[in-house]
Protein backbone atom coordinates (compact mmCIF):
# COMPACT_ATOMS: atom_id res chain seq x y z
CA UNK A 1 0.00 0.00 0.00
CA UNK A 2 1.26 3.46 -0.90
CA UNK A 3 -0.23 6.24 1.23
CA UNK A 4 -0.90 9.45 -0.68
CA UNK A 5 -2.37 12.91 -0.19
CA UNK A 6 -4.08 15.24 -2.62
CA UNK A 7 -2.39 18.59 -3.18
CA UNK A 8 -3.79 21.40 -5.31
CA UNK A 9 -0.48 23.00 -6.17
CA UNK A 10 1.04 26.24 -4.99
CA UNK A 11 -2.36 27.82 -4.39
CA UNK A 12 -3.26 25.07 -1.89
CA UNK A 13 -3.27 26.39 1.70
CA UNK A 14 -1.99 22.95 2.75
CA UNK A 15 1.74 22.98 2.04
CA UNK A 16 3.97 20.11 0.94
CA UNK A 17 5.99 20.75 4.10
CA UNK A 18 2.96 19.98 6.27
CA UNK A 19 1.96 16.96 4.18
CA UNK A 20 5.47 15.52 4.50
CA UNK A 21 5.10 15.58 8.30
CA UNK A 22 2.21 13.09 8.25
CA UNK A 23 3.65 9.71 9.34
CA UNK A 24 3.81 7.15 6.55
CA UNK A 25 3.06 9.65 3.77
CA UNK A 26 4.67 8.70 0.46
CA UNK A 27 2.96 10.08 -2.63
CA UNK A 28 1.42 13.32 -3.82
CA UNK A 29 -1.75 13.28 -5.90
CA UNK A 30 -2.06 16.36 -8.07
CA UNK A 31 -2.58 17.74 -11.57
CA UNK A 32 -1.91 20.71 -13.83
CA UNK A 33 -4.79 22.97 -12.83
CA UNK A 34 -4.17 26.02 -15.01
CA UNK A 35 -4.81 24.28 -18.35
CA UNK A 36 -8.32 23.82 -19.70
CA UNK A 37 -9.69 20.33 -20.53
CA UNK A 38 -8.71 19.39 -24.06
CA UNK A 39 -5.34 21.19 -23.97
CA UNK A 40 -1.85 19.70 -23.67
CA UNK A 41 -0.16 19.95 -20.28
CA UNK A 42 3.18 21.83 -20.38
CA UNK A 43 6.13 19.61 -19.53
CA UNK A 44 7.55 22.48 -17.49
CA UNK A 45 4.59 22.28 -15.11
CA UNK A 46 5.00 18.54 -14.61
CA UNK A 47 8.76 18.83 -14.10
CA UNK A 48 8.29 21.60 -11.54
CA UNK A 49 5.71 19.62 -9.58
CA UNK A 50 7.94 16.55 -9.57
CA UNK A 51 10.86 18.57 -8.16
CA UNK A 52 8.70 20.35 -5.56
CA UNK A 53 7.54 16.99 -4.22
CA UNK A 54 11.01 15.47 -4.23
CA UNK A 55 12.37 18.49 -2.35
CA UNK A 56 9.99 17.52 0.49
CA UNK A 57 10.77 13.80 0.41
CA UNK A 58 7.57 12.97 -1.47
CA UNK A 59 6.85 11.30 -4.81
CA UNK A 60 4.61 12.82 -7.48
CA UNK A 61 3.32 9.65 -9.12
CA UNK A 62 -0.48 9.97 -9.12
CA UNK A 63 -2.46 12.40 -11.25
CA UNK A 64 -5.98 13.33 -10.27
CA UNK A 65 -7.28 14.00 -12.78
CA UNK A 66 -6.80 14.43 -16.50
CA UNK A 67 -10.30 15.75 -17.22
CA UNK A 68 -12.31 14.14 -20.01
CA UNK A 69 -13.99 16.89 -22.01
CA UNK A 70 -17.73 16.94 -22.52
CA UNK A 71 -17.14 16.66 -26.29
CA UNK A 72 -15.48 13.27 -25.78
CA UNK A 73 -18.28 12.08 -23.51
CA UNK A 74 -20.88 13.27 -26.00
CA UNK A 75 -19.01 11.90 -29.02
CA UNK A 76 -18.94 15.19 -30.90
CA UNK A 77 -17.11 15.89 -34.17
CA UNK A 78 -13.85 16.96 -32.49
CA UNK A 79 -13.60 13.82 -30.37
CA UNK A 80 -10.65 12.27 -32.25
CA UNK A 81 -8.59 15.44 -31.92
CA UNK A 82 -9.33 15.63 -28.20
CA UNK A 83 -8.47 11.96 -27.70
CA UNK A 84 -5.05 12.58 -29.28
CA UNK A 85 -4.47 15.40 -26.79
CA UNK A 86 -5.57 13.14 -23.95
CA UNK A 87 -3.10 10.44 -25.01
CA UNK A 88 -0.31 13.00 -25.24
CA UNK A 89 -1.03 14.09 -21.68
CA UNK A 90 -0.71 10.48 -20.51
CA UNK A 91 2.66 10.24 -22.25
CA UNK A 92 3.86 13.46 -20.66
CA UNK A 93 2.74 12.41 -17.19
CA UNK A 94 4.53 9.09 -17.57
CA UNK A 95 7.72 10.88 -18.65
CA UNK A 96 7.81 12.59 -15.26
CA UNK A 97 7.18 9.48 -13.20
CA UNK A 98 3.40 9.27 -12.95
CA UNK A 99 2.18 5.68 -12.55
CA UNK A 100 -1.55 6.20 -11.99
CA UNK A 101 -4.00 8.60 -13.65
CA UNK A 102 -7.56 9.02 -12.43
CA UNK A 103 -10.44 10.33 -14.49
CA UNK A 104 -14.21 10.17 -14.57
CA UNK A 105 -16.97 9.89 -17.14
CA UNK A 106 -19.62 11.86 -15.26
CA UNK A 107 -21.74 14.16 -17.40
CA UNK A 108 -21.41 17.90 -16.74
CA UNK A 109 -20.49 17.74 -13.01
CA UNK A 110 -17.82 15.72 -11.22
CA UNK A 111 -19.84 15.53 -8.02
CA UNK A 112 -23.00 16.89 -6.49
CA UNK A 113 -23.59 18.16 -2.96
CA UNK A 114 -26.20 20.54 -1.60
CA UNK A 115 -24.02 22.06 1.13
CA UNK A 116 -20.27 22.26 1.78
CA UNK A 117 -20.33 23.47 5.37
CA UNK A 118 -23.00 21.54 7.23
CA UNK A 119 -22.26 22.08 10.91
CA UNK A 120 -22.26 19.07 13.20
CA UNK A 121 -23.01 19.07 16.90
CA UNK A 122 -19.28 19.12 17.69
CA UNK A 123 -18.73 22.26 15.59
CA UNK A 124 -17.00 20.57 12.66
CA UNK A 125 -18.33 21.12 9.14
CA UNK A 126 -18.57 18.76 6.19
CA UNK A 127 -20.07 18.14 2.75
CA UNK A 128 -23.62 16.77 2.56
CA UNK A 129 -26.31 15.98 0.03
CA UNK A 130 -29.90 16.28 1.22
CA UNK A 131 -32.69 15.28 -1.13
CA UNK A 132 -35.11 17.77 0.38
CA UNK A 133 -32.80 20.58 -0.79
CA UNK A 134 -33.06 19.29 -4.37
CA UNK A 135 -36.83 18.90 -4.49
CA UNK A 136 -38.57 21.06 -7.05
CA UNK A 137 -35.38 22.17 -8.80
CA UNK A 138 -35.18 21.85 -12.59
CA UNK A 139 -31.91 22.70 -14.41
CA UNK A 140 -33.84 23.46 -17.59
CA UNK A 141 -35.97 26.16 -15.97
CA UNK A 142 -34.14 27.20 -12.78
CA UNK A 143 -30.83 28.99 -12.37
CA UNK A 144 -29.15 26.26 -10.32
CA UNK A 145 -25.64 26.62 -8.91
CA UNK A 146 -25.01 23.75 -6.53
CA UNK A 147 -21.71 23.26 -4.70
CA UNK A 148 -19.25 21.29 -6.81
CA UNK A 149 -20.74 22.39 -10.12
CA UNK A 150 -18.41 24.07 -12.59
CA UNK A 151 -19.09 27.79 -12.28
CA UNK A 152 -17.52 28.41 -15.71
CA UNK A 153 -20.68 27.15 -17.40
CA UNK A 154 -23.31 29.74 -18.21
CA UNK A 155 -26.95 28.96 -17.53
CA UNK A 156 -27.55 28.54 -21.26
CA UNK A 157 -24.57 26.19 -21.63
CA UNK A 158 -25.81 24.02 -18.78
CA UNK A 159 -29.24 23.77 -20.36
CA UNK A 160 -27.71 22.72 -23.70
CA UNK A 161 -25.58 20.07 -22.00
CA UNK A 162 -28.59 18.65 -20.14
CA UNK A 163 -30.50 18.43 -23.43
CA UNK A 164 -27.54 16.81 -25.19
CA UNK A 165 -27.08 14.17 -22.51
CA UNK A 166 -30.81 13.53 -22.40
CA UNK A 167 -30.71 12.73 -26.11
CA UNK A 168 -27.54 10.64 -25.71
CA UNK A 169 -28.87 8.50 -22.83
CA UNK A 170 -27.05 5.82 -20.86
CA UNK A 171 -26.33 3.53 -23.82
CA UNK A 172 -24.92 6.41 -25.81
CA UNK A 173 -22.65 7.29 -22.90
CA UNK A 174 -21.55 3.65 -22.63
CA UNK A 175 -20.69 3.64 -26.34
CA UNK A 176 -18.58 6.77 -26.01
CA UNK A 177 -16.81 5.37 -22.94
CA UNK A 178 -15.87 2.27 -24.92
CA UNK A 179 -14.43 4.42 -27.72
CA UNK A 180 -12.43 6.35 -25.11
CA UNK A 181 -11.09 3.18 -23.49
CA UNK A 182 -10.02 1.56 -26.76
CA UNK A 183 -8.12 4.69 -27.76
CA UNK A 184 -6.52 5.54 -24.44
CA UNK A 185 -5.69 2.18 -22.84
CA UNK A 186 -3.08 1.02 -25.39
CA UNK A 187 -1.19 4.27 -24.76
CA UNK A 188 -1.41 3.74 -20.99
CA UNK A 189 -0.08 0.19 -21.39
CA UNK A 190 2.86 1.43 -23.47
CA UNK A 191 3.67 4.04 -20.83
CA UNK A 192 3.29 1.77 -17.80
CA UNK A 193 0.41 3.86 -16.49
CA UNK A 194 -2.71 2.55 -14.75
CA UNK A 195 -5.88 4.45 -15.68
CA UNK A 196 -8.28 4.50 -12.73
CA UNK A 197 -11.89 5.56 -13.36
CA UNK A 198 -13.67 7.27 -10.48
CA UNK A 199 -17.25 6.20 -9.71
CA UNK A 200 -20.10 8.61 -10.25
CA UNK A 201 -20.68 10.71 -7.17
CA UNK A 202 -23.37 10.00 -6.11
CA UNK A 203 -23.83 6.74 -8.06
CA UNK A 204 -27.35 7.39 -9.32
CA UNK A 205 -28.99 9.90 -11.69
CA UNK A 206 -29.23 13.53 -10.67
CA UNK A 207 -31.73 15.66 -12.60
CA UNK A 208 -31.98 12.91 -15.21
CA UNK A 209 -28.33 12.97 -16.27
CA UNK A 210 -27.11 9.47 -17.21
CA UNK A 211 -24.83 7.81 -14.68
CA UNK A 212 -23.02 4.60 -15.58
CA UNK A 213 -20.13 3.97 -13.13
CA UNK A 214 -22.43 3.20 -10.25
CA UNK A 215 -22.62 -0.46 -9.14
CA UNK A 216 -21.07 -3.91 -9.45
CA UNK A 217 -22.86 -4.78 -12.70
CA UNK A 218 -21.68 -1.57 -14.34
CA UNK A 219 -18.14 -1.83 -12.98
CA UNK A 220 -17.95 -5.32 -14.50
CA UNK A 221 -19.22 -3.98 -17.82
CA UNK A 222 -16.64 -1.18 -17.87
CA UNK A 223 -13.71 -3.46 -17.01
CA UNK A 224 -14.75 -5.98 -19.66
CA UNK A 225 -14.68 -3.32 -22.38
CA UNK A 226 -10.87 -3.39 -22.28
CA UNK A 227 -9.54 -6.34 -20.33
CA UNK A 228 -6.19 -5.11 -19.07
CA UNK A 229 -4.65 -4.15 -15.72
CA UNK A 230 -4.25 -0.68 -17.22
CA UNK A 231 -8.04 -0.39 -17.25
CA UNK A 232 -8.63 -0.08 -13.55
CA UNK A 233 -10.79 1.45 -10.84
CA UNK A 234 -10.33 4.39 -8.56
CA UNK A 235 -12.55 2.76 -5.97
CA UNK A 236 -13.97 5.58 -3.88
CA UNK A 237 -15.65 4.16 -0.80
CA UNK A 238 -17.58 7.37 -0.19
CA UNK A 239 -18.94 7.64 -3.73
CA UNK A 240 -20.06 4.02 -4.02
CA UNK A 241 -20.88 3.84 -0.31
CA UNK A 242 -23.44 6.65 -0.29
CA UNK A 243 -25.85 4.24 -2.01
CA UNK A 244 -27.14 1.44 0.20
CA UNK A 245 -27.28 -0.99 -2.74
CA UNK A 246 -23.46 -1.10 -2.87
CA UNK A 247 -21.68 -3.51 -0.51
CA UNK A 248 -18.38 -1.66 -0.42
CA UNK A 249 -16.18 -4.23 1.40
CA UNK A 250 -17.39 -6.92 -1.04
CA UNK A 251 -16.63 -4.69 -4.03
CA UNK A 252 -13.18 -3.91 -2.67
CA UNK A 253 -12.41 -7.60 -2.11
CA UNK A 254 -13.65 -8.62 -5.55
CA UNK A 255 -11.82 -6.03 -7.62
CA UNK A 256 -8.65 -6.05 -5.55
CA UNK A 257 -8.43 -9.84 -5.98
CA UNK A 258 -8.78 -9.27 -9.73
CA UNK A 259 -5.92 -6.75 -9.66
CA UNK A 260 -8.19 -4.06 -11.03
CA UNK A 261 -7.99 -1.36 -8.35
CA UNK A 262 -5.33 1.20 -9.12
CA UNK A 263 -6.28 3.73 -6.49
CA UNK A 264 -8.36 3.68 -3.30
CA UNK A 265 -10.16 6.77 -2.04
CA UNK A 266 -11.12 5.86 1.51
CA UNK A 267 -13.66 7.93 3.42
CA UNK A 268 -16.81 7.39 5.45
CA UNK A 269 -20.37 8.57 4.86
CA UNK A 270 -23.58 8.36 6.84
CA UNK A 271 -26.61 7.33 4.78
CA UNK A 272 -29.86 8.85 6.01
CA UNK A 273 -33.29 7.18 5.89
CA UNK A 274 -34.35 9.03 2.72
CA UNK A 275 -31.10 8.25 0.88
CA UNK A 276 -29.48 11.58 1.67
CA UNK A 277 -25.95 11.38 3.02
CA UNK A 278 -23.41 13.24 5.10
CA UNK A 279 -19.64 12.98 4.87
CA UNK A 280 -18.24 11.96 8.23
CA UNK A 281 -14.93 11.35 10.00
CA UNK A 282 -13.01 8.30 8.73
CA UNK A 283 -13.60 6.18 11.87
CA UNK A 284 -16.03 3.30 11.22
CA UNK A 285 -18.31 4.28 14.07
CA UNK A 286 -18.85 7.75 12.63
CA UNK A 287 -20.66 6.59 9.49
CA UNK A 288 -22.30 3.74 7.60
CA UNK A 289 -19.13 2.08 6.27
CA UNK A 290 -16.92 -0.47 7.98
CA UNK A 291 -13.39 0.85 7.46
CA UNK A 292 -11.83 -2.21 9.07
CA UNK A 293 -13.53 -4.58 6.64
CA UNK A 294 -12.54 -2.39 3.69
CA UNK A 295 -8.88 -2.30 4.71
CA UNK A 296 -8.87 -5.98 5.66
CA UNK A 297 -10.19 -6.87 2.20
CA UNK A 298 -7.31 -4.94 0.65
CA UNK A 299 -4.71 -6.61 2.85
CA UNK A 300 -6.06 -10.13 2.34
CA UNK A 301 -6.04 -9.68 -1.44
CA UNK A 302 -2.48 -8.32 -1.52
CA UNK A 303 -3.34 -4.80 -2.65
CA UNK A 304 -0.20 -2.77 -3.37
CA UNK A 305 -1.69 0.29 -5.07
CA UNK A 306 -2.29 3.83 -3.93
CA UNK A 307 -4.51 4.87 -1.02
CA UNK A 308 -5.51 8.33 0.09
CA UNK A 309 -7.68 9.63 2.90
CA UNK A 310 -10.48 11.24 0.96
CA UNK A 311 -12.59 14.24 1.93
CA UNK A 312 -12.20 15.37 5.50
CA UNK A 313 -14.24 17.59 7.76
CA UNK A 314 -13.07 21.09 8.61
CA UNK A 315 -12.05 20.89 12.27
CA UNK A 316 -10.15 22.88 14.92
CA UNK A 317 -11.02 26.20 13.27
CA UNK A 318 -9.28 25.40 10.01
CA UNK A 319 -10.44 27.20 6.88
CA UNK A 320 -9.73 26.36 3.26
CA UNK A 321 -11.03 24.24 0.41
CA UNK A 322 -14.06 22.29 1.71
CA UNK A 323 -13.21 18.63 2.17
CA UNK A 324 -9.50 19.25 1.67
CA UNK A 325 -8.20 20.71 4.89
CA UNK A 326 -5.07 19.32 6.52
CA UNK A 327 -6.15 18.26 9.98
CA UNK A 328 -8.96 15.78 9.41
CA UNK A 329 -7.31 14.20 6.39
CA UNK A 330 -4.11 13.80 8.41
CA UNK A 331 -6.15 12.08 11.12
CA UNK A 332 -7.67 9.89 8.40
CA UNK A 333 -4.23 8.92 7.10
CA UNK A 334 -3.05 8.01 10.60
CA UNK A 335 -6.20 5.95 11.20
CA UNK A 336 -5.84 4.12 7.89
CA UNK A 337 -2.16 3.43 8.51
CA UNK A 338 -3.13 1.91 11.85
CA UNK A 339 -5.76 -0.30 10.26
CA UNK A 340 -3.33 -1.50 7.59
CA UNK A 341 -0.66 -2.30 10.17
CA UNK A 342 -3.12 -4.21 12.37
CA UNK A 343 -4.54 -6.20 9.46
CA UNK A 344 -1.10 -7.01 8.09
CA UNK A 345 0.23 -8.18 11.45
CA UNK A 346 -2.87 -10.28 12.08
CA UNK A 347 -2.15 -12.21 8.88
CA UNK A 348 1.42 -12.92 10.01
CA UNK A 349 0.30 -14.81 13.11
Amino acid sequence: MKMSFRWYGESDPVSLEYISQIPGMRSIVSAVYDVKPGEVWPEESLAKMKKQCEDHGLVFDVVESIPVSEDIKLGRANRDELLEVYCENIRRCAKYGVKCVTYNFMPVFDWTRTQLDKKAADGSTSLVMYWDQLKGLDPLTDDINLPGWDASYTRDEIKKLFVAYGELGEEGLWKNLEIFLKKVMPVAEECGVVMAIHPDDPPYPIFGLPRIITCEENLDRMLAMYDSPANSLCLCTGSLGCAAFNNVPALVRKYSAMGRIGFMHIRNVKIMEDGSFEERAHLSGCGSLDMYEIVNALVETGFDGYVRPDHGRMIWGETGKPGYGLYDRALGAAYLNGLFEACEKARQK
